[in-house]
């Protein structure tokens, strides 16, 4: 299921990655704010990940030492994602890959980035449990998404609109990444909700060995 879910999302993606930063221009201020992809990325040091880097809007946040890897489902986003990297001057190991089977080492990252992509991961249990694989001991988890609201209106409604969005670019609108964070072995350390509890920033941390 997962194989067929992220073949059918490699093609919506490839597709959407021409509009995509236009669309997001627009979009994310309005549902995450202005400082999201701020917050998440300030925090990043040392060897960091990105999973599911898109057309790699979170690059410019980054603070500058870090050595940067992304992976993404979709070749057409790498490629915007390659040539925002050259724009802005840096280094950054891009590689296809899908977030259920990260082509790495098992501690090979001091910090793992996903922002606004767990929404649309064939498996988010199974991409939380490799992204606690290849992080270090003590090593930081950073995620920035939009969730499962706790207002039960605003959920009703969150379920009407995911049959939409499923269909046309493969988004789930309630998931909640926190509890399978907290499942998979990590100490969250930082957790806050907006917009009236649909989006969540998380900071977590892989326990020492």
């Amino acid at each position: 299921m997962a194989e067929e879910a992220n073949a059918r999302n490699r093609l919506l993606w490839d597709r959407a990655a021409s509009h995509y930063d236009r669309n997001m221009r627009r979009v994310e201020p309005l549902l995450f704010g202005r400082d999201g992809r701020r917050w998440v990325c300030a925090q990043a040091a040392g060897d960091v990940l990105d999973v599911a880097i898109g057309t790699g809007l979170n690059l410019p946040h980054y603070p500058s030492g870090v050595r940067l890897t992304g992976v993404d489902l979709s070749p057409a986003m790498l490629a915007a994602a390659a040539k925002r990297a050259a724009d802005l001057g840096l280094t950054v190991a891009l590689s296809q890959a899908d977030a259920e089977h990260l082509p790495f080492d098992d501690a090979s990252f001091d910090t793992v980035v996903c922002t606004l992509s767990l929404c649309s991961v064939a498996d988010d249990r199974a991409t939380i449990a490799e992204m606690r694989r290849v992080l270090r001991p003590g090593g930081q988890l950073l995620l920035l998404d939009h969730v499962a609201a706790s207002n039960r209106v605003l959920l009703a409604l969150q379920r009407l609109w995911e049959k939409v969005t499923l269909r046309y670019v493969g988004d789930y609108q309630t998931r909640r990444p926190l509890p399978l964070v907290e499942r998979a072995g990590f100490v969250v350390q930082d957790s806050h909700r907006s917009r009236a509890g649909t989006v969540e920033r998380l900071r977590a941390v892989k326990p020492p060995a």
